[in-house]
């Protein structure tokens, strides 16, 4: 009996480190000169996450007809998690950023904030918060 709850622990252990030990799912954005957020290999501009889970983005940014004083052409900005780090200026070229999942499950608008030309109030996407 002493072997089998040793084991039972065992498990649990090995299997929560392998957990802790995965790399953080990654998801190619594409910010484009058209103002339009694309995920590669989704027909959806969509990104879905488990809460508190780390991603990785790699942000592809072409600019559009307008940019930032700072020289970003468009930005990765969920608005009430700016605190959290969910606000991301983007440069032309490729950008890399790791952020953390919100804690709490739901859709969040991810949107650019960095006017950067015609149809740049619609240039926005999701992020689907699982448990």
């Amino acid at each position: 009996m002493k072997n089998l709850k040793a084991i039972a622990i065992l498990v649990v252990v090995f299997s929560t480190m392998a957990l802790v030990a995965q790399p953080p799912k990654t998801y190619e954005i594409i910010a484009d000169k058209d103002n339009t957020f694309k995920v590669t290999g989704l027909k959806k501009a969509v990104i879905t996450a488990k809460a508190g889970e780390v991603i990785k983005l790699k942000v592809i940014a072409h600019k559009g007809t307008e940019m930032a004083k700072d020289g970003s052409v468009h930005s990765v900005t969920i608005n009430a998690l700016k605190d959290q780090g969910w606000d991301l200026p983007v440069k032309e070229g490729v950008n890399e950023f790791t952020v953390v999942a919100p804690s709490e499950p739901g859709e969040y608008t991810i949107e650019c904030t960095v006017k950067c030309g015609d149809g740049h109030d619609d240039m926005k996407m999701k992020l689907v918060v699982t448990k």
